[in-house]
C-alpha cells in the first residue's frame, strides 16, 4: 500500500494517541459488527490515504483531488505522524477472531504497513526528500503523463495544481534544510545532476516544456474559447509559477544544498546507519534474513549464473566471458540504430508473449499494455525500461517506458527477457490483475510489496526461457545477464550499506561478473546508493516463487497445473513472502484434501 512519503510516527506518539481511538464502535462484541468496523476503517483510511497523497488519487483514476498537491509543510508531516499512530491503535482494538481469511489479511497487511510508519518514522526520511532520480523536480513532470485531460476541468484543475509548485518547492526546501542540519544528505557526488535537471526544465521555453504536454492535443468537443482559454492558463503558469521556482530550487541545490552532500556512499554513513539499512531491507525482503545472508544468497547466485554464462559464450566460440562480453561492444549486430528499433522490438516480444498467456494463466487483465520512450528530460538518470501502471478503470492503459536515449550506446540483447519483466507476465500482468480483482479492499489492489512485485517481474523473465523464448543465444545470454544483474544486486547493495564498499568497487564488481553496458552499470550503481535495499527485493522474491512452485508441484503430483498455481500467486494482490507462502501451502493442502 502506497501511504503518504510522510507516512510513519515515532512510537513515543502511541501512548499518547491511544485514546483517539473511536471507543466501542470498533470493538463491537458480535462477529458482524466487528467486521462491518474493520470494513469501515479500511475504507476511513483509505479516503485518508488518498485525500492526504493527491498524486496517487490521480494516478489510479480518482480526479476528486486533482487540484491539489501534497503538503509537505512541517505541520502537514506531523498531523500524518499523528494520523497514522492514532489508525495503528484503532485497528489494533478490533477483535478479528473468527474473521474470514481474506478479512484477517486485510487486518494483519494494515497493522503492518502502519507498524512498518510508526517504526520508520525515527529514520526521518522526509528530510532527504531529493535524489538524482527522484524527487519533486522529476515526480511532477513525470505525473503529466499520467493525467487524464478529457474535460475542461481537467484542465482548470491542472492550471491550479501548476499553481501550487511554488509552495512546493518552498516546503521541499525547508526539509532540505533540515536534512542539512541533521546530517541527512545524499551523497555530495550526486547533487548536481539534481541541479542540472532542474535547471534544463527551468530553461525550456513554456511551449517546450514537459508540463505543456497536455495542450498538443484538446478533445474535439472544446469550443475554440476554451482551448485559447485553457491555453493561456497552462503556458502562463508555466511562465509565472513552474520555471521560476525551477530557476529557484536549481540555484539552491547548486550554491546551499551541494557543500553539505556526504561524503561516503555507504546508509551506513547516516545516523543510526546500521539501523537504517536493516530497516530499508527488511521492508525490501518482508523477510528477517540479514545483510550477511543476504550478501552469501547474493555471492552463490552470481557464481551460478556465470557457469550458466560461460556455457553460452564457450558455444559462441569464447574462451571466456571476458573476452565475450568484451565482443559484444564491437559486435554492430547487438547494438540497436535508432531509438524506434528498440521500441519496435519492445513491441514484438510483448506480443509474442500474449500469443502464450493462456497456456499459464486463468485470470488475464483486460487491457493490453502499450510501449512508450522516456521523456527526454529523465533520459540520462532513467532505468532502462520501467513500467507505469495505468488506472484500474482501464481509461489509462498501462505502459512500458523504454530509455532510448544514447541508443548506440546501448544493447539489444536483453530487450527480450526486459520486455517480459516489465510487461507480460511481469508487472503489467501483476498489477493489472490485482486492481481488477474483485472483492479486495482499494489498498491491497494498489499495495505493492518489493519483494513480490519485483520478484513476480523477475519469475516472469523465467517463464519466458521454459516457454522456449530466447531462441537467438544473444538473447538467451542477455536473460542470463538481466539475472545476474539481480544477483549482482544482493551483493553490492549489501556491500555499499553493510560492509562498506566504494563506489568503485561495485563498478567493478559488475565489469568482474558481467557484460553490462556501461552506461547501465553507472545509473545502476547510484541507483543502490540512492535507494538502499530497494534492489534486494527482485531475488529474494523470485527465489520464494520458485521455492513455492517446485513445494507445490513435489505436494500435489499429477494434480499440479501451472495456470492455477499462476492464479493463487496473483489472485489476492500483492503479499509479503510470509503470507505469500501460507497462502500457496493454504491452496495445496486444500487441493490435495480435494
Amino acid at each position: 500500500m502506497k501511504l503518504s512519503p510522510r507516512a510513519g510516527a515515532a512510537a513515543l506518539l502511541l501512548s499518547l494517541l491511544m485514546g483517539l481511538a473511536h471507543a466501542g464502535g470498533d470493538i463491537a462484541p458480535d462477529l458482524d459488527g466487528r467486521r462491518k468496523a474493520l470494513a469501515s476503517l479500511i475504507q476511513e483510511q483509505w479516503e485518508y490515504n488518498l485525500r492526504n497523497n493527491p498524486e496517487l488519487a490521480s494516478i489510479i483514476g480518482d480526479k476528486r483531488y486533482n487540484d491539489r498537491l501534497t503538503d509537505f509543510s512541517q505541520s502537514a508531516i506531523d498531523a500524518d505522524l499523528r494520523a497514522n499512530a492514532a489508525f495503528l491503535a484503532r485497528f489494533e482494538a478490533i477483535d478479528s477472531s473468527g474473521f474470514p481469511a481474506q478479512e484477517q489479511i486485510n487486518k494483519d497487511l494494515m497493522l503492518r504497513t502502519l507498524r512498518q510508519n510508526v517504526a520508520g518514522a525515527r529514520f526521518k526520511e522526509w528530510e532527504m526528500p531529493v535524489l538524482q532520480n527522484s524527487g519533486i523536480h522529476l515526480d511532477m513532470p513525470q505525473l503529466v503523463s499520467s493525467l487524464a485531460f478529457d474535460t475542461v476541468k481537467d484542465y482548470e484543475d491542472y492550471v491550479a495544481r501548476l499553481r501550487q509548485l511554488p509552495r512546493a518547492f518552498d516546503d521541499t526546501v525547508v526539509q532540505m534544510r533540515k536534512g542539512m542540519r541533521d546530517g541527512l544528505m545524499p551523497p555530495q557526488f550526486l547533487i548536481p545532476a539534481i541541479a542540472r535537471q532542474s535547471a534544463g526544465i527551468a530553461a525550456m521555453k513554456p511551449a517546450a516544456s514537459p508540463f505543456a504536454e497536455p495542450l498538443k492535443q484538446f478533445p474535439a468537443s472544446f469550443s475554440a474559447a476554451d482551448k485559447a482559454r485553457l491555453r493561456a492558463a497552462v503556458l502562463g503558469a508555466i511562465a509565472r509559477d513552474v520555471a521560476p521556482s525551477y530557476r529557484k530550487f536549481s540555484a539552491f541545490v547548486r550554491t546551499t544544498y551541494l557543500p553539505h552532500g556526504r561524503k561516503d556512499v555507504g546508509l551506513w554513513s547516516l545516523p543510526d546507519g546500521a539501523a537504517r539499512y536493516s530497516f530499508r531491507a527488511k521492508a525490501s525482503t518482508t523477510t528477517e534474513q540479514t545483510p550477511e545472508q543476504i550478501h552469501q544468497l547474493g555471492l552463490a547466485e552470481v557464481q551460478r549464473i556465470e557457469g550458466q554464462m560461460l556455457g553460452v559464450a564457450t558455444r559462441l566460440g569464447f574462451a571466456d566471458l571476458k573476452s565475450f562480453n568484451a565482443s559484444l561492444d564491437k559486435n554492430p549486430a547487438v547494438h540497436p540504430k535508432s531509438g524506434q528499433e528498440m521500441l519496435d522490438l519492445y513491441g514484438k516480444y510483448t506480443e509474442q508473449m500474449y500469443q502464450k498467456l493462456p497456456q499459464q494463466f486463468g485470470i488475464l487483465p483486460k487491457g493490453k499494455v502499450k510501449i512508450a520512450a522516456v521523456e527526454a528530460f529523465r533520459e540520462k538518470e532513467a532505468a532502462a525500461a520501467s513500467y507505469n501502471q495505468g488506472t484500474p478503470d482501464g481509461s489509462r492503459p498501462g505502459r512500458v517506458m523504454v530509455n532510448t536515449g544514447d541508443f548506440a550506446k546501448r544493447m539489444t540483447i536483453s530487450i527480450e527477457t526486459t520486455a517480459l519483466h516489465e510487461g507480460v507476465p511481469g508487472h503489467h500482468m501483476q498489477i493489472a490483475i490485482a486492481q481488477e480483482l474483485d472483492g479486495l479492499p482499494p489498498f491491497r489492489q494498489q499495495s505493492h510489496y518489493t519483494a513480490y512485485v519485483e520478484g513476480w517481474a523477475l519469475y516472469a523473465e523465467r517463464l519466458g526461457e521454459e516457454l522456449g523464448f530466447y531462441k537467438d543465444p544473444y538473447s538467451y545470454y542477455g536473460h542470463l545477464q538481466d539475472e545476474m544483474l539481480r544477483a549482482i544486486r544482493l551483493v553490492v547493495d549489501t556491500g555499499l550499506h553493510y560492509k562498506k564498499w566504494n563506489r568503485q568497487q561495485v563498478v567493478d564488481y559488475f565489469h568482474d561478473h558481467s557484460g553490462i553496458e556501461e552506461v547501465d552499470v553507472q545509473s545502476e550503481t547510484d541507483r543502490y546508493i540512492v535507494w538502499p535495499g530497494q534492489a534486494l527485493g527482485y531475488k529474494i522474491g523470485q527465489l520464494k516463487i520458485l521455492e513455492l512452485r517446485a513445494y507445490a508441484k513435489a505436494e500435489l503430483g499429477e494434480k499440479f497445473d501451472i495456470r492455477d498455481f499462476h492464479d493463487q500467486v496473483l489472485g489476492a494482490g500483492a503479499l509479503p513472502m510470509d503470507l505469500l507462502e501460507a497462502r500457496i501451502k493454504g491452496w495445496v493442502a486444500a487441493q490435495k484434501s480435494a
